[in-house]
């Protein structure tokens, strides 16, 4: 009996060493560890995670795993919503033991990842609702040479660094890259500091940024704050505030400004709104005092529809003939535009002064060109419109009941008001 007990003993213990080899030959292999955790962690999110170039694993001090030319696809799903040549992630062994129930994670390092914004959106409107948790990084998060696509818009040459993130305290970072979007294109340096990283955190952007597009380009630098709320319809704040300080540049044109906005925001679907905004602008003298409100939205197009006043028309521009010239009253203005992004399209103007009037449209970098060599260029801005007035002193001749049309031969007729 103790004989037969003795042999069962020594098979069982045969047979563990056997499966124990397995499992040791198992984990001496990379691709076959990295093959299991990708597999598991993409079960898990309702994804297709693989990754086909060399992979690396460490134990000591807290489990790493180092995976290349990684790709995660929702099922069924050609293009995928995420790409990196390089993906590092490392954890503490607390993690491990929770199994998952703590969301620590130590560092996160990623080598030219690619996300794909509408692929990423249309997956996370597969996830099932529920309290989303916050993981924590120790050691923070680093990215570099990064793109995000967008539906008609870009950001490449992404570079995050993020020293370290816990959800209940202040998270400092910084984020450089380029943003296009047809023909228009802004770099940007920024720093990046947020209250909280919780709903409705404070978060505040500091740092310089360069639009520009064909023959002009736009230097300055933004600051901007906000609280933010992320929810199903997108992100929104109540009250963004930023300002920017800066100059337009073609040629030999400079015309320096200062611009400010306040305004609720909201960020869905890749458009951007801004409404009901409040805009202040102000120039040196070249770019005239303006104050307006109304709406700003980004998607495919822009749109721009503001109503708001000219201080006063600038002392640098051509001047007025008398009556108009004469009076200090205000210059009420509305504007509206739709079209690129660039402002390249014609813009539709009304504006007034005392019981004159002008109806009309223009390109704007034709007419900040005009604004810069007023001085010694053509007395009248390039736009196509039709002014009245009551009275006009032109040369010692004074006329009644004035009408006049103007026409730019560079817009198309069909523009013309």
């Amino acid at each position: 009996m103790h004989k037969k007990r003795a042999i069962i003993l020594l098979a069982a213990a045969a047979v563990l060493l056997v499966l124990l080899g397995l499992g040791l030959s198992l984990l001496l292999q990379p691709q076959r560890v990295t093959g299991f955790v990708l597999h598991t962690l993409g079960k898990s999110l309702g994804l297709e995670i693989t990754a086909t170039g060399t992979s690396e694993y460490r134990l000591r001090g807290g489990p790493l795993l180092v995976v290349r030319n990684v790709a995660v696809h929702e099922p069924g799903a050609e293009t995928p919503l995420l790409r990196a040549q390089r993906m590092h992630v490392s954890v503490p062994w607390s993690t491990v033991r929770s199994r998952g129930e703590q969301l620590d994670i130590t560092r996160i390092e990623l080598d030219a990842p690619v996300l794909d914004l509408p692929a990423l959106q249309h997956w996370l409107a597969t996830r099932p609702p529920g309290k989303s948790r916050m993981p924590t990084l120790s050691d923070g998060l680093q990215v570099s040479d990064g793109r995000i696509d967008g539906d008609g818009w870009r950001v490449d040459g992404l570079a995050i660094s993020l020293p370290r993130f816990q959800p209940d305290r202040r998270v400092e970072g910084r984020a450089s890259g380029r943003f296009a979007a047809g023909e228009l294109a802004l770099r940007f340096d920024l720093a990046v500091a947020m209250s909280r990283p919780a709903n409705d955190a404070g978060i505040a952007i500091v740092g310089p940024v360069t639009a520009s597009s064909g023959s002009w380009r736009l230097p300055a630098r933004v600051w901007l704050s906000a609280p933010l709320h992320f929810g199903d319809d997108g992100i929104r704040s109540q009250r963004l505030r930023a300002r920017v300080g800066g100059r337009y540049e073609s040629g030999d044109t400079r015309l320096p400004f200062a611009f400010a906005i306040t305004s609720p925001l909201l960020l869905r679907g890749g458009t951007l709104a801004l409404a009901p905004a409040g805009i202040a602008l102000r120039g040196d003298g070249l770019v005239p005092d303006i104050d307006a409100g109304g709406t700003l939205a980004h998607g495919k197009r822009l749109l721009l529809d503001m109503e708001g006043k000219l201080a006063d028309w600038p002392e640098a521009w051509p001047a007025l003939p008398p009556p108009i010239g004469e009076s200090d009253a205000p210059l009420p203005f509305t504007l509206h535009y739709l079209g690129r992004a660039n402002l390249s399209d014609p813009a539709s103007l009304r504006l007034r002064r005392d019981e004159t009037r002008l109806d009309a449209r223009f390109r704007l970098p034709d007419v900040t060109t005009w604004m810069a060599s007023a001085a010694n260029g053509s007395p009248l801005p390039p736009l196509s419109g039709h002014l009245s007035t009551p009275r006009l002193e032109i040369s010692g001749a004074q006329l009644e009941g004035v009408e006049i049309r103007i026409e730019d031969p560079s817009l198309p007729r069909d523009a013309a008001p």
